[in-house]
């Protein structure tokens, strides 16, 4: 029902964005007080079910730990600025800086500043650090750099271990490299895993059973990335959701009871945007852009993604970011912005008690309606 003719040769899904969407309020509501945000992975429980995404614009060691003491999971990017730098404050500076008008010199300046070696002394000593505040530490690596650097990673005592690229897939071909066995890796290591992203059904129950223990849905980047316009890839987000919780539930019997988190990863700039995820069937949110808001972001209000300095095809953009609050006001308030840029948690609550329901994984079964109508 949902394939469309293009053409006689080509048949495509109708699939659904995040805008396409909206929540349908129940006969019953409850006080926002009363709603229950806890999200637990593995041995660990959050009061708050949002991860800040591995992009030095978002977090730093110092961001990590701040999201980790208001109850998220701060993930840094392990291939960034602090991993590369003993000092990188001067390049972030420098970054922000740069002329907004002339993005081919800001592309060719990011990609010589990223072009320093990533120091594995660094890796340890920034993890370190963020075990040294007592929250849950977290780590981002691609999985072209996963070999080279994940016993570092581990000896270094991450509790979680991300791997994280524009899409990631169970089984990798290449004829110049021996490809990362995410089976076997994952298998082997001591820590839990979250590997994405995926943008589908198959991707994302191939990815479970490599024995992750969450899956990123989709391609993360969001507004500071161009993968669409310079690849043609893309993936609305709502349809990507709904078919990874499908994943998440045929997985769940197929192996006889395991769990594996679905977790949103890009296009979700706004309140909304985080609830209309959940109620989709994620479990938890990777976000960048409302993050890289708070005044305190390391991005200076602007936003990047690994993508913009890759050192052959780049495809994001820095992005500027209007800062609206501190970490705080961003995640719990108060708010003085109309806009859905903060008080993030406060809009999930409210639109869970509304809905009528009292934790996450009850509001997973909200009813929702479509709200474009799309032209053929």
């Amino acid at each position: 029902m949902n394939d469309i003719e293009i053409g006689r040769w080509k048949r495509a899904r109708r699939t659904y964005s995040l805008d396409d969407v909206a929540l349908v309020p129940s006969r019953r509501t409850r006080d926002p007080r009363d709603v229950s945000t806890d999200w637990q992975i593995d041995a660990f429980s959050f009061p708050t079910p949002i991860l800040g995404a591995p992009m030095d614009s978002v977090m730093s060691p110092e961001t990590a730990i701040a999201l980790g003491r208001l109850g998220g999971l701060g993930v840094l990017n392990l291939e960034g600025l602090w991993t590369r730098y003993e000092d990188p404050e001067p390049y972030l500076e420098e970054i922000s800086l740069l002329p907004r008008d002339d993005m081919p010199r800001v592309t060719s300046r990011m990609q010589k500043i990223y072009a320093e070696p990533i120091k594995p002394e660094l890796i340890t000593a920034r993890l370190a650090q963020i075990r040294e505040a007592g929250v849950v530490v977290a780590g981002a690596l691609t999985p072209q750099r996963t070999q080279e650097h994940y016993e570092t990673v581990v000896k270094a005592g991450v509790d979680l271990f991300v791997i994280r690229g524009t899409t990631v897939s169970a089984e990798h071909v290449s004829q110049n490299q021996e490809p990362l066995d995410l089976k076997r890796f994952i298998y082997e290591l001591d820590v839990p895993v979250i590997v994405g992203g995926a943008a589908g059904y198959a991707p994302a129950l191939h990815l479970m059973r490599t024995g992750a223990a969450g899956v990123l849905v989709g391609f993360g980047g969001g507004a500071a990335s161009t993968t669409r316009r310079a690849l043609g890839i893309h993936a609305a987000m709502a349809s990507a959701i709904s078919d990874a919780a499908q994943a998440r539930s045929d997985y769940l019997d197929e192996s006889g009871g395991r769990y594996v988190h679905v977790i949103a990863d890009g296009g979700m700039g706004l309140s909304g945007d985080m609830v209309k995820a959940m109620a989709m069937g994620a479990d938890a949110v990777m976000i960048g852009a409302p993050l890289a808001r708070a005044a305190e972001a390391p991005g200076r209000g602007y936003h990047w993604g690994p993508e913009a300095h890759h050192p052959e095809f780049p495809r994001g953009t820095r992005t500027p970011m209007e800062q609206v609050g501190s970490l705080q006001e961003v995640l719990y308030g108060p708010s003085h912005h109309v806009d859905g840029t903060s008080n993030l948690m406060g809009a999930v609550r409210r639109a869970m008690a509304t809905t009528g329901y009292s934790d996450l994984k009850e509001f997973q079964r909200s009813d929702v309606v479509l709200t474009h109508r799309q032209r053929y």
